[in-house]
Protein backbone atom coordinates (compact mmCIF):
# COMPACT_ATOMS: atom_id res chain seq x y z
CA UNK A 1 0.00 0.00 0.00
CA UNK A 2 2.87 2.33 0.87
CA UNK A 3 4.55 1.60 -2.46
CA UNK A 4 1.36 2.51 -4.32
CA UNK A 5 1.18 5.85 -2.48
CA UNK A 6 4.81 6.60 -3.28
CA UNK A 7 4.28 5.81 -6.96
CA UNK A 8 1.22 8.04 -7.06
CA UNK A 9 3.05 10.93 -5.39
CA UNK A 10 6.02 10.55 -7.77
CA UNK A 11 3.70 10.61 -10.79
CA UNK A 12 1.91 13.70 -9.52
CA UNK A 13 5.22 15.48 -8.85
CA UNK A 14 6.46 14.62 -12.36
CA UNK A 15 3.23 15.94 -13.86
CA UNK A 16 3.69 19.22 -11.99
CA UNK A 17 7.20 19.61 -13.43
CA UNK A 18 6.02 19.35 -17.03
CA UNK A 19 3.71 21.59 -19.02
CA UNK A 20 0.41 20.42 -20.47
CA UNK A 21 0.39 20.35 -24.28
CA UNK A 22 -2.68 20.93 -26.42
CA UNK A 23 -3.63 17.77 -28.29
CA UNK A 24 -4.57 19.64 -31.49
CA UNK A 25 -2.18 22.57 -31.98
CA UNK A 26 0.63 21.02 -29.88
CA UNK A 27 1.38 24.31 -28.14
CA UNK A 28 2.59 24.10 -24.53
CA UNK A 29 0.80 25.74 -21.64
CA UNK A 30 3.34 28.59 -21.55
CA UNK A 31 2.33 29.59 -25.10
CA UNK A 32 -1.36 28.71 -25.31
CA UNK A 33 -2.46 29.54 -21.78
CA UNK A 34 -4.32 27.44 -19.23
CA UNK A 35 -5.33 24.02 -20.57
CA UNK A 36 -8.69 22.29 -20.21
CA UNK A 37 -8.22 18.67 -19.14
CA UNK A 38 -10.86 16.12 -20.10
CA UNK A 39 -11.35 12.41 -19.53
CA UNK A 40 -8.43 10.24 -20.52
CA UNK A 41 -5.86 12.98 -19.89
CA UNK A 42 -6.78 14.88 -23.07
CA UNK A 43 -5.70 18.53 -22.91
CA UNK A 44 -7.05 21.29 -25.10
CA UNK A 45 -6.28 24.99 -25.12
CA UNK A 46 -9.19 27.40 -25.02
CA UNK A 47 -8.67 28.44 -28.68
CA UNK A 48 -8.76 24.89 -30.05
CA UNK A 49 -11.71 23.92 -27.87
CA UNK A 50 -13.77 26.91 -29.00
CA UNK A 51 -12.94 26.34 -32.68
CA UNK A 52 -13.80 22.64 -32.36
CA UNK A 53 -17.14 23.41 -30.71
CA UNK A 54 -17.94 25.98 -33.39
CA UNK A 55 -17.14 23.46 -36.14
CA UNK A 56 -19.33 20.80 -34.52
CA UNK A 57 -22.19 23.24 -34.11
CA UNK A 58 -21.97 24.38 -37.73
CA UNK A 59 -21.92 20.80 -39.01
CA UNK A 60 -24.86 19.72 -36.83
CA UNK A 61 -22.80 17.10 -35.04
CA UNK A 62 -23.85 18.44 -31.64
CA UNK A 63 -27.37 17.16 -32.25
CA UNK A 64 -26.08 13.76 -33.37
CA UNK A 65 -23.87 13.17 -30.32
CA UNK A 66 -26.43 14.73 -27.96
CA UNK A 67 -23.81 16.24 -25.61
CA UNK A 68 -24.70 16.78 -21.97
CA UNK A 69 -24.93 20.40 -20.82
CA UNK A 70 -21.72 22.29 -20.10
CA UNK A 71 -21.40 24.16 -16.80
CA UNK A 72 -22.41 27.80 -16.86
CA UNK A 73 -24.10 27.57 -20.26
CA UNK A 74 -27.80 28.39 -20.68
CA UNK A 75 -30.20 26.02 -22.33
CA UNK A 76 -29.86 26.10 -26.09
CA UNK A 77 -26.14 26.98 -26.00
CA UNK A 78 -23.43 24.80 -27.51
CA UNK A 79 -23.73 21.31 -26.05
CA UNK A 80 -26.87 22.29 -24.12
CA UNK A 81 -29.85 21.15 -26.18
CA UNK A 82 -31.84 20.20 -23.10
CA UNK A 83 -32.96 16.89 -24.65
CA UNK A 84 -30.12 14.65 -23.52
CA UNK A 85 -32.34 12.56 -21.29
CA UNK A 86 -30.06 12.95 -18.28
CA UNK A 87 -31.32 13.96 -14.88
CA UNK A 88 -30.89 17.44 -13.54
CA UNK A 89 -28.43 16.19 -10.95
CA UNK A 90 -26.21 14.75 -13.68
CA UNK A 91 -26.16 17.85 -15.88
CA UNK A 92 -22.95 19.81 -15.75
CA UNK A 93 -21.39 17.69 -12.98
CA UNK A 94 -19.00 15.54 -14.98
CA UNK A 95 -16.24 13.46 -13.47
CA UNK A 96 -14.50 15.57 -10.87
CA UNK A 97 -11.64 13.09 -10.52
CA UNK A 98 -10.78 13.46 -14.19
CA UNK A 99 -11.28 17.24 -14.19
CA UNK A 100 -13.30 17.05 -17.43
CA UNK A 101 -15.04 20.38 -16.87
CA UNK A 102 -18.42 18.65 -16.92
CA UNK A 103 -17.98 17.38 -20.47
CA UNK A 104 -18.03 13.63 -19.93
CA UNK A 105 -19.67 12.83 -23.25
CA UNK A 106 -17.48 15.37 -25.02
CA UNK A 107 -14.35 13.67 -23.67
CA UNK A 108 -15.68 10.25 -24.72
CA UNK A 109 -16.15 11.49 -28.27
CA UNK A 110 -12.61 12.87 -28.38
CA UNK A 111 -11.15 9.61 -27.07
CA UNK A 112 -13.19 7.71 -29.66
CA UNK A 113 -11.83 9.77 -32.57
CA UNK A 114 -8.33 10.54 -31.31
CA UNK A 115 -7.43 7.32 -29.52
CA UNK A 116 -4.20 7.80 -27.56
CA UNK A 117 -3.21 11.11 -29.20
CA UNK A 118 -3.78 12.86 -25.91
CA UNK A 119 -0.93 10.91 -24.28
CA UNK A 120 2.19 12.92 -25.07
CA UNK A 121 5.40 10.82 -24.96
CA UNK A 122 7.71 11.68 -22.08
CA UNK A 123 10.53 12.73 -24.42
CA UNK A 124 8.23 15.31 -26.05
CA UNK A 125 7.08 16.98 -22.85
CA UNK A 126 8.38 20.40 -21.84
CA UNK A 127 9.57 21.11 -18.34
CA UNK A 128 8.12 24.18 -16.76
CA UNK A 129 10.49 27.12 -16.46
CA UNK A 130 11.31 28.31 -12.99
CA UNK A 131 9.74 31.62 -12.15
CA UNK A 132 12.23 34.46 -12.33
CA UNK A 133 12.74 36.27 -9.04
CA UNK A 134 11.01 39.61 -8.91
CA UNK A 135 13.22 42.67 -8.75
CA UNK A 136 12.54 46.09 -7.34
CA UNK A 137 13.62 47.77 -10.57
CA UNK A 138 10.87 49.82 -12.25
CA UNK A 139 9.45 48.80 -15.59
CA UNK A 140 11.48 51.03 -17.88
CA UNK A 141 9.45 50.10 -20.94
CA UNK A 142 6.25 51.30 -19.30
CA UNK A 143 7.84 54.75 -18.95
CA UNK A 144 9.35 54.86 -22.44
CA UNK A 145 7.84 57.97 -23.96
CA UNK A 146 8.95 61.20 -25.61
CA UNK A 147 9.62 62.86 -22.25
CA UNK A 148 12.41 60.50 -21.25
CA UNK A 149 13.69 59.68 -24.75
CA UNK A 150 17.48 59.91 -24.71
CA UNK A 151 18.97 62.59 -27.00
CA UNK A 152 21.48 61.56 -29.71
CA UNK A 153 24.63 62.56 -27.80
CA UNK A 154 23.58 60.46 -24.80
CA UNK A 155 22.78 57.45 -27.02
CA UNK A 156 26.18 57.72 -28.71
CA UNK A 157 27.99 58.10 -25.39
CA UNK A 158 26.39 54.89 -24.14
CA UNK A 159 27.24 53.11 -27.39
CA UNK A 160 30.88 54.19 -26.88
CA UNK A 161 30.98 52.10 -23.69
CA UNK A 162 30.31 48.92 -25.67
CA UNK A 163 31.38 49.52 -29.28
CA UNK A 164 34.91 50.46 -30.33
CA UNK A 165 35.39 52.75 -33.33
CA UNK A 166 32.69 53.29 -36.00
CA UNK A 167 32.19 56.88 -34.87
CA UNK A 168 30.24 57.92 -37.97
CA UNK A 169 27.96 54.88 -37.81
CA UNK A 170 27.16 55.47 -34.13
CA UNK A 171 26.39 59.12 -34.81
CA UNK A 172 24.07 58.30 -37.72
CA UNK A 173 22.24 55.60 -35.75
CA UNK A 174 21.81 57.82 -32.70
CA UNK A 175 20.21 60.62 -34.72
CA UNK A 176 18.04 58.24 -36.80
CA UNK A 177 16.72 56.41 -33.73
CA UNK A 178 16.04 59.66 -31.90
CA UNK A 179 14.06 61.06 -34.84
CA UNK A 180 12.20 57.79 -35.35
CA UNK A 181 10.87 57.63 -31.80
CA UNK A 182 9.94 61.31 -31.86
CA UNK A 183 7.83 60.38 -34.87
CA UNK A 184 6.40 57.33 -33.08
CA UNK A 185 5.31 59.40 -30.07
CA UNK A 186 4.05 62.35 -32.13
CA UNK A 187 0.35 62.86 -31.48
CA UNK A 188 0.02 66.39 -32.82
CA UNK A 189 -2.73 66.83 -35.41
CA UNK A 190 -1.19 69.74 -37.30
CA UNK A 191 -1.27 68.11 -40.73
CA UNK A 192 2.49 67.47 -40.78
CA UNK A 193 3.24 63.76 -40.96
CA UNK A 194 6.78 62.64 -40.23
CA UNK A 195 8.20 59.95 -42.52
CA UNK A 196 9.96 56.79 -41.37
CA UNK A 197 13.75 56.65 -41.36
CA UNK A 198 14.62 53.00 -41.89
CA UNK A 199 18.35 52.29 -42.10
CA UNK A 200 20.67 50.34 -44.37
CA UNK A 201 24.13 49.62 -42.99
CA UNK A 202 26.95 48.34 -45.17
CA UNK A 203 30.19 46.95 -43.80
CA UNK A 204 32.64 44.04 -44.03
CA UNK A 205 32.13 40.94 -41.93
CA UNK A 206 33.06 41.25 -38.27
CA UNK A 207 32.95 45.05 -38.15
CA UNK A 208 30.09 45.19 -35.60
CA UNK A 209 26.82 45.58 -37.54
CA UNK A 210 24.76 43.13 -35.50
CA UNK A 211 26.47 44.10 -32.26
CA UNK A 212 25.60 47.76 -32.80
CA UNK A 213 21.90 46.98 -33.21
CA UNK A 214 21.83 44.64 -30.20
CA UNK A 215 23.49 47.24 -28.02
CA UNK A 216 21.17 49.98 -29.26
CA UNK A 217 18.03 47.96 -28.45
CA UNK A 218 19.44 47.09 -25.03
CA UNK A 219 20.16 50.73 -24.18
CA UNK A 220 16.69 51.86 -25.30
CA UNK A 221 15.03 48.85 -23.64
CA UNK A 222 12.81 48.14 -26.62
CA UNK A 223 12.02 44.68 -28.03
CA UNK A 224 14.39 43.56 -30.77
CA UNK A 225 13.97 40.86 -33.39
CA UNK A 226 16.93 39.70 -35.47
CA UNK A 227 16.10 37.84 -38.66
CA UNK A 228 18.31 36.27 -41.29
CA UNK A 229 17.37 37.23 -44.83
CA UNK A 230 18.73 33.94 -46.19
CA UNK A 231 15.80 32.00 -44.70
CA UNK A 232 13.10 34.26 -46.18
CA UNK A 233 11.19 33.19 -49.28
CA UNK A 234 8.18 34.37 -51.22
CA UNK A 235 4.80 33.44 -49.74
CA UNK A 236 3.77 29.95 -50.78
CA UNK A 237 7.26 28.47 -50.94
CA UNK A 238 9.23 26.45 -48.40
CA UNK A 239 10.89 28.79 -45.91
CA UNK A 240 9.87 31.74 -43.76
CA UNK A 241 7.62 34.41 -45.24
CA UNK A 242 8.29 38.08 -44.60
CA UNK A 243 5.64 38.30 -41.86
CA UNK A 244 7.70 35.89 -39.74
CA UNK A 245 10.08 38.73 -38.81
CA UNK A 246 7.16 40.56 -37.19
CA UNK A 247 6.18 37.35 -35.38
CA UNK A 248 9.68 37.23 -33.88
CA UNK A 249 9.29 40.80 -32.69
CA UNK A 250 5.92 40.01 -31.10
CA UNK A 251 7.50 37.06 -29.28
CA UNK A 252 10.38 39.28 -28.10
CA UNK A 253 7.77 41.70 -26.68
CA UNK A 254 6.09 38.88 -24.70
CA UNK A 255 3.07 39.02 -27.03
CA UNK A 256 2.45 42.66 -26.09
CA UNK A 257 1.24 44.27 -29.32
CA UNK A 258 1.70 47.83 -28.04
CA UNK A 259 5.36 47.18 -27.17
CA UNK A 260 5.99 45.32 -30.42
CA UNK A 261 4.68 48.22 -32.48
CA UNK A 262 7.52 50.39 -31.10
CA UNK A 263 10.28 47.79 -31.42
CA UNK A 264 13.23 47.30 -33.75
CA UNK A 265 13.62 44.66 -36.46
CA UNK A 266 17.10 43.94 -37.77
CA UNK A 267 17.34 41.90 -40.97
CA UNK A 268 20.88 40.65 -41.47
CA UNK A 269 22.51 39.37 -44.65
CA UNK A 270 20.25 41.62 -46.72
CA UNK A 271 22.75 41.48 -49.58
CA UNK A 272 21.74 37.83 -50.13
CA UNK A 273 18.38 39.12 -51.43
CA UNK A 274 20.00 40.74 -54.47
CA UNK A 275 18.18 39.71 -57.63
CA UNK A 276 19.98 37.17 -59.73
CA UNK A 277 21.00 38.33 -63.20
CA UNK A 278 21.86 34.92 -64.66
CA UNK A 279 18.69 32.89 -64.15
CA UNK A 280 15.46 32.31 -66.03
CA UNK A 281 13.57 30.76 -63.08
CA UNK A 282 11.48 32.63 -60.53
CA UNK A 283 13.67 34.31 -57.92
CA UNK A 284 11.68 33.28 -54.83
CA UNK A 285 14.45 34.04 -52.34
CA UNK A 286 15.78 37.24 -53.89
CA UNK A 287 13.84 39.89 -55.74
CA UNK A 288 10.49 38.44 -54.63
CA UNK A 289 11.46 38.81 -50.97
CA UNK A 290 12.50 42.42 -51.55
CA UNK A 291 9.05 43.08 -53.01
CA UNK A 292 7.40 41.34 -50.06
CA UNK A 293 9.29 43.52 -47.59
CA UNK A 294 8.07 46.74 -49.19
CA UNK A 295 4.78 46.89 -47.31
CA UNK A 296 6.50 46.18 -43.98
CA UNK A 297 9.09 48.91 -44.46
CA UNK A 298 6.50 51.43 -45.58
CA UNK A 299 4.08 50.64 -42.78
CA UNK A 300 1.06 48.37 -42.96
CA UNK A 301 -1.34 46.45 -40.75
CA UNK A 302 -0.62 42.74 -41.05
CA UNK A 303 -1.93 39.66 -39.31
CA UNK A 304 0.62 37.54 -37.50
CA UNK A 305 0.20 34.35 -35.43
CA UNK A 306 0.47 34.52 -31.65
CA UNK A 307 2.81 31.99 -30.07
CA UNK A 308 3.91 30.49 -33.40
CA UNK A 309 6.12 31.39 -36.34
CA UNK A 310 3.77 30.26 -39.11
CA UNK A 311 0.11 30.82 -39.79
CA UNK A 312 -2.08 27.91 -38.78
CA UNK A 313 -5.81 27.35 -38.60
CA UNK A 314 -5.51 26.46 -34.92
CA UNK A 315 -3.30 29.40 -33.92
CA UNK A 316 -4.86 32.74 -32.91
CA UNK A 317 -3.97 35.78 -35.02
CA UNK A 318 -3.44 39.41 -34.10
CA UNK A 319 -2.98 42.58 -36.13
CA UNK A 320 0.22 44.62 -35.86
CA UNK A 321 0.83 48.04 -37.41
CA UNK A 322 4.42 48.28 -38.68
CA UNK A 323 4.29 52.06 -39.17
CA UNK A 324 6.21 52.75 -35.95
CA UNK A 325 8.55 49.75 -36.12
CA UNK A 326 12.12 50.74 -36.94
CA UNK A 327 13.64 48.51 -39.62
CA UNK A 328 17.42 48.22 -39.84
CA UNK A 329 18.91 46.06 -42.58
CA UNK A 330 22.56 45.23 -42.99
CA UNK A 331 24.93 43.22 -45.10
CA UNK A 332 28.55 42.83 -46.16
CA UNK A 333 27.77 43.34 -49.88
CA UNK A 334 30.80 41.48 -51.28
CA UNK A 335 32.12 42.74 -54.62
CA UNK A 336 30.38 46.08 -54.09
CA UNK A 337 33.83 47.68 -54.03
CA UNK A 338 34.41 46.64 -57.64
CA UNK A 339 31.13 48.25 -58.70
CA UNK A 340 32.05 51.49 -56.93
CA UNK A 341 35.50 51.51 -58.58
CA UNK A 342 33.97 51.02 -62.03
CA UNK A 343 31.68 53.99 -61.49
CA UNK A 344 34.50 56.17 -60.26
CA UNK A 345 36.76 55.17 -63.16
CA UNK A 346 34.32 56.04 -65.94
CA UNK A 347 36.76 58.60 -67.31
CA UNK A 348 38.90 57.21 -70.11
CA UNK A 349 42.41 56.15 -69.24
CA UNK A 350 43.71 57.61 -72.51
CA UNK A 351 44.83 61.22 -73.03
CA UNK A 352 46.33 63.86 -70.81
CA UNK A 353 43.28 64.02 -68.51
CA UNK A 354 42.92 60.26 -68.25
CA UNK A 355 42.92 58.43 -64.91
CA UNK A 356 44.64 55.14 -64.14
CA UNK A 357 42.30 52.20 -63.63
CA UNK A 358 44.14 51.19 -60.46
CA UNK A 359 43.83 54.65 -58.92
CA UNK A 360 41.41 53.47 -56.21
CA UNK A 361 42.87 49.99 -55.63
CA UNK A 362 44.69 51.15 -52.51
CA UNK A 363 41.64 52.89 -51.05
CA UNK A 364 40.74 51.06 -47.83
CA UNK A 365 37.45 52.86 -47.19
CA UNK A 366 36.05 52.60 -50.70
CA UNK A 367 32.63 51.53 -49.34
CA UNK A 368 32.08 55.03 -47.94
CA UNK A 369 31.74 56.25 -51.55
CA UNK A 370 28.68 54.05 -52.18
CA UNK A 371 25.66 55.53 -53.98
CA UNK A 372 22.19 54.24 -54.74
CA UNK A 373 23.14 53.44 -58.33
CA UNK A 374 25.86 51.10 -57.05
CA UNK A 375 23.36 49.20 -54.91
CA UNK A 376 20.95 48.96 -57.87
CA UNK A 377 23.69 47.46 -60.00
CA UNK A 378 24.44 45.04 -57.16
CA UNK A 379 20.88 43.72 -57.39
CA UNK A 380 18.70 45.73 -54.98
CA UNK A 381 15.46 46.98 -56.54
CA UNK A 382 14.76 50.77 -56.55
CA UNK A 383 11.51 50.45 -54.56
CA UNK A 384 13.37 48.67 -51.77
CA UNK A 385 16.18 51.24 -51.62
CA UNK A 386 13.64 54.08 -51.64
CA UNK A 387 12.24 52.85 -48.33
CA UNK A 388 15.70 52.93 -46.71
CA UNK A 389 16.58 56.64 -46.71
CA UNK A 390 19.41 56.38 -44.16
CA UNK A 391 22.39 54.59 -45.76
CA UNK A 392 25.75 54.47 -43.99
CA UNK A 393 28.86 52.32 -44.00
CA UNK A 394 31.06 50.81 -41.31
CA UNK A 395 34.82 50.92 -41.65
CA UNK A 396 37.08 47.86 -41.52
CA UNK A 397 38.74 47.42 -38.14
CA UNK A 398 42.37 48.46 -37.74
CA UNK A 399 45.01 46.89 -35.51
CA UNK A 400 44.50 49.62 -32.92
CA UNK A 401 40.75 48.91 -32.95
CA UNK A 402 41.46 45.22 -32.35
CA UNK A 403 43.59 45.99 -29.29
CA UNK A 404 40.93 48.30 -27.87
CA UNK A 405 38.21 45.69 -28.50
CA UNK A 406 40.20 43.24 -26.38
CA UNK A 407 40.31 45.46 -23.31
CA UNK A 408 38.19 48.65 -23.50
CA UNK A 409 34.43 47.78 -23.78
CA UNK A 410 32.43 46.87 -20.69
CA UNK A 411 32.15 43.28 -21.85
CA UNK A 412 35.59 43.02 -23.51
CA UNK A 413 36.88 39.55 -24.31
CA UNK A 414 39.83 39.86 -21.93
CA UNK A 415 37.46 40.92 -19.12
CA UNK A 416 35.29 37.87 -19.81
CA UNK A 417 38.23 35.48 -19.39
CA UNK A 418 39.44 37.32 -16.32
CA UNK A 419 36.03 36.69 -14.79
CA UNK A 420 36.09 33.01 -15.78
CA UNK A 421 39.45 32.42 -14.08
CA UNK A 422 38.45 34.59 -11.10
CA UNK A 423 35.79 31.97 -10.38
CA UNK A 424 38.69 29.55 -9.87
CA UNK A 425 40.44 32.21 -7.71
CA UNK A 426 43.11 32.75 -10.36
CA UNK A 427 44.26 36.16 -11.63
CA UNK A 428 44.64 36.38 -15.43
CA UNK A 429 46.94 39.02 -16.92
CA UNK A 430 47.88 39.95 -20.49
CA UNK A 431 51.15 41.61 -21.48
CA UNK A 432 50.96 44.58 -23.84
CA UNK A 433 53.08 42.69 -26.36
CA UNK A 434 50.65 39.77 -26.12
CA UNK A 435 47.71 42.01 -26.97
CA UNK A 436 49.54 43.32 -30.05
CA UNK A 437 50.37 39.77 -31.11
CA UNK A 438 46.70 38.81 -30.76
CA UNK A 439 45.68 41.79 -32.92
CA UNK A 440 48.28 40.86 -35.57
CA UNK A 441 46.96 37.28 -35.77
CA UNK A 442 43.38 38.57 -36.02
CA UNK A 443 44.27 40.94 -38.87
CA UNK A 444 45.80 38.03 -40.81
CA UNK A 445 42.52 36.10 -40.73
CA UNK A 446 40.61 39.06 -42.24
CA UNK A 447 37.26 38.22 -40.64
CA UNK A 448 37.03 41.20 -38.32
CA UNK A 449 36.51 41.06 -34.56
CA UNK A 450 35.21 37.47 -34.76
CA UNK A 451 38.84 36.38 -35.24
CA UNK A 452 39.75 37.68 -31.77
CA UNK A 453 37.33 35.35 -30.04
CA UNK A 454 38.50 32.38 -32.10
CA UNK A 455 42.19 33.05 -31.38
CA UNK A 456 41.70 33.56 -27.63
CA UNK A 457 39.60 30.39 -27.43
CA UNK A 458 42.50 28.58 -29.07
CA UNK A 459 45.28 29.88 -26.82
CA UNK A 460 43.22 29.61 -23.63
CA UNK A 461 42.19 25.99 -24.20
CA UNK A 462 45.14 24.36 -22.38
CA UNK A 463 45.07 26.96 -19.61
CA UNK A 464 41.36 26.46 -18.92
CA UNK A 465 41.95 22.70 -18.91
CA UNK A 466 44.96 22.66 -16.58
CA UNK A 467 44.03 25.40 -14.07
CA UNK A 468 41.38 23.41 -12.13
CA UNK A 469 43.94 20.62 -11.54
CA UNK A 470 46.21 22.69 -9.27
CA UNK A 471 44.80 24.81 -6.45
CA UNK A 472 48.20 26.41 -5.85
CA UNK A 473 48.18 28.45 -9.06
CA UNK A 474 47.50 32.10 -8.24
CA UNK A 475 48.31 34.08 -11.40
CA UNK A 476 48.55 33.32 -15.12
CA UNK A 477 50.34 35.78 -17.41
CA UNK A 478 49.74 35.58 -21.18
CA UNK A 479 52.95 36.55 -22.98
CA UNK A 480 53.80 37.34 -26.59
CA UNK A 481 55.82 34.13 -26.91
CA UNK A 482 52.81 32.07 -25.84
CA UNK A 483 50.52 33.82 -28.35
CA UNK A 484 53.03 33.20 -31.17
CA UNK A 485 53.54 29.55 -30.10
CA UNK A 486 57.16 30.19 -29.08
CA UNK A 487 56.84 29.71 -25.34
CA UNK A 488 54.63 28.99 -22.36
CA UNK A 489 52.47 31.31 -20.26
CA UNK A 490 53.81 32.70 -17.02
CA UNK A 491 52.58 30.78 -13.97
CA UNK A 492 52.88 32.34 -10.51
CA UNK A 493 51.99 30.20 -7.52
CA UNK A 494 50.06 31.53 -4.54
CA UNK A 495 51.97 33.58 -1.95
CA UNK A 496 54.79 34.10 -4.48
CA UNK A 497 56.11 37.56 -5.26
CA UNK A 498 55.66 39.06 -8.71
CA UNK A 499 58.99 39.75 -10.46
CA UNK A 500 60.16 43.34 -10.38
Amino acid sequence: MTDDINVTETTENNDKEYEDICMLCRRPESKAGKMITMQGGICLCADCLQKTLNSLEDSGAMQVFNFPPMPGMPTGAIGNNGNDGSSDSDKGNGDKNNNDMGMGGFGDVFRFFMGDMGNIPQNQKLKKKKAKPKTDEPDVMAKFDIKNLKPPHVIKAELDDYVVGQEHAKKVMSVAVYNHYKRAFDEAKDGIELEKSNMLMIGPTGCGKTYLVKTLAKLLNVPLAIADATSLTEAGYIGDDVESVVSKLLAAADNDVERAEKGIIFIDEIDKLAKKHTTNSRDVSGESVQQGLLKLLEGAEIEVPVGAMSKNAMVPMTTIDTSNILFIVGGAFPDLEAIIKRRMNKASAAGFLGELKDKYDGEKDILSQVKTEDLREFGMIPEFLGRLPVVFTLKPLTKEDMIRILTTPKNAIVKQYKKLLAMDEVDLQFDEDALEALADRAMERDIGARALRAIIEEIMLDIMYEIPKDDNIGTVVITKDYVTNNGAPGIIMRNAQLPG
